[in-house]
C-alpha cells in the first residue's frame, strides 16, 4: 500500500460547489485507486481566517505524521500565514481552482494582499495541481511558478442518464452558479431584459454564498419586471438539477471568471449549447462551435447572442451537437485522481533521504 497522505479542506466537503464537488470526488477517488488519503477537515471562514481558524489549522498540521504529504485547498493555502506553511517539514501540495487575488468584487488592497501572499506561499510548495491549462499559464507568468512543477487535472464527470424528457415550454435558459459577484448573474438579468419582447423562462441555480449579491439580484429581478420569468432556486437535489438540464434549451452563465467552470462541461454532457464570457478558462472549456462567448459585463452583446440560440433553431442545434461531442470526451474522475496520485509519489519520492 502507498503511503498515506492527508487533504485539508475547509467547510463541509458535502455542500454543492464546483471546488467542493471537485475536491470531494478527487479524495474519494484517491482511496479508490489505492492511494490512502486522509479528509482534514478545517474551519470555514477561510480565505478570511478568524483568529480560531488559524489555531486550528496550525493543530491539525501539528497532529499529522511529520513526513505524511498534505495537500492543502487553495482557499487556505493562498491565505495562511506563511511561516506557517514554511514551517512545515512535509511535502506540500497545493490544490489551486484559481488565485484567490482574483476573484470579482474584492477592494483592491484585499485583492492585492492576497495575491502578494499567494505568491511567498507557492515558494514553499512541493507541487501544485490545478483543473485547467489557463490557472498553470496564470501561475507560470505572474507567480514565476515553474511549468514543471505544475499538473494539470481537468475535473471528472459522472455521464448522466439522458431520458425521453421534451424541453420545457417556453423555452428553459438555465443558468448554474454559486450567487456570489463573479458569477455575473446581474449581467444575466440585465440581459434577460432586453429579450423580454421572446418567449422564454429562466432558472439561476446556486447557494447564496453572498447574502448581499442574493438582495441586489432579487431587487434588480423586480426593478426589471422579471419575477414571473426568472426563478432563483438555490440548492436543489441532483435529480432536479439533472430534470432542469434536460429541459433546458440554453445554458447560460455570465461569467466574470473561472478557473475552470465546471458547470459548462456539465452543459456539454447534456448536449446544451453554451453562451458565457471570454474570461478565465472559459475559452478553453468552451471551443469555438460549441457556444457562444461575449466580453464580460457587456448585457447588449450576451442579450444579442441569447436571441439568436432562441429565435434560430439551426444555429441551437449545430451548438448542441458540438457541445455534445465535447461532453463525450471529458474525463473521468479516476483520471483526474490518477493526476493527483502521480504529483504526491513525485514529491514523496523526492524528499526521499539519499
Amino acid at each position: 500500500m502507498r503511503p498515506e497522505a492527508a487533504f485539508a479542506i475547509p467547510g463541509d466537503i458535502q455542500t454543492r460547489t464546483g471546488g467542493y464537488i471537485y475536491e470531494r470526488r478527487m479524495l474519494e477517488s484517491l482511496n479508490a485507486l489505492g492511494q490512502p488519503t486522509r479528509h482534514i477537515e478545517l474551519m470555514t471562514s477561510w480565505p478570511n481566517p478568524t483568529p480560531e481558524a488559524e489555531r486550528d489549522l496550525v493543530e491539525k498540521l501539528a497532529a499529522l505524521p511529520q513526513d505524511m504529504p498534505l495537500i492543502l485547498d487553495g482557499l487556505v493555502f493562498g491565505a495562511m500565514d506563511t511561516a506557517v506553511l514554511a514551517a512545515q517539514s512535509r511535502p506540500v501540495v497545493a490544490m489551486l481552482h484559481h488565485p484567490l487575488g482574483l476573484e470579482a468584487g474584492l477592494a483592491p488592497d484585499r485583492a492585492a494582499e492576497l495575491l502578494a501572499r499567494e505568491a511567498a506561499n507557492l515558494r514553499h510548495a512541493a507541487h501544485v495541481v490545478v483543473p485547467s491549462p489557463h490557472t498553470r499559464e496564470i501561475l507560470v507568468q505572474d507567480f514565476g511558478v515553474q511549468q514543471a512543477d505544475i499538473s494539470i487535472a481537468l475535473p471528472g464527470f459522472d455521464r448522466p442518464a439522458m431520458r425521453a424528457i421534451a424541453k420545457a415550454d417556453p423555452p428553459l435558459i438555465l443558468s448554474v452558479g454559486i450567487i456570489c459577484e463573479r458569477k455575473g448573474h446581474d449581467v444575466l438579468l440585465d440581459a434577460l431584459a432586453r429579450v423580454a419582447h421572446l418567449d422564454w423562462q429562466a432558472a439561476i441555480v446556486g447557494m447564496v454564498h453572498d447574502a448581499a449579491v442574493q438582495d441586489r439580484l432579487l431587487h434588480q429581478r423586480a426593478r426589471l419586471g422579471l419575477e414571473a420569468r426568472v426563478r432563483f432556486t438555490g440548492v436543489i437535489p441532483p435529480e432536479e438539477l439533472d430534470q432542469l438540464y434536460q429541459q433546458a434549451s440554453v445554458f447560460a452563465l455570465a461569467t466574470r471568471y473561472e478557473g475552470y467552470g465546471m458547470v459548462l462541461s456539465e452543459a456539454q454532457l447534456y448536449g446544451l449549447p453554451v453562451l458565457s464570457c471570454t474570461v478565465g478558462a472559459v475559452p478553453q472549456t468552451v471551443p469555438p462551435g460549441s457556444g457562444i462567448l461575449v466580453p464580460p459585463d457587456n448585457a447588449d452583446k450576451f442579450a444579442t447572442a441569447l436571441s439568436s440560440l432562441l429565435q434560430d433553431d439551426a444555429l441551437r442545434q449545430s451548438y448542441g451537437a458540438q457541445s455534445a461531442a465535447i461532453g463525450a470526451r471529458l474525463p473521468q474522475w479516476t483520471d483526474t485522481a490518477r493526476v493527483m496520485q502521480a504529483a504526491l509519489r513525485h514529491v514523496q519520492t523526492s524528499t526521499v533521504p539519499k
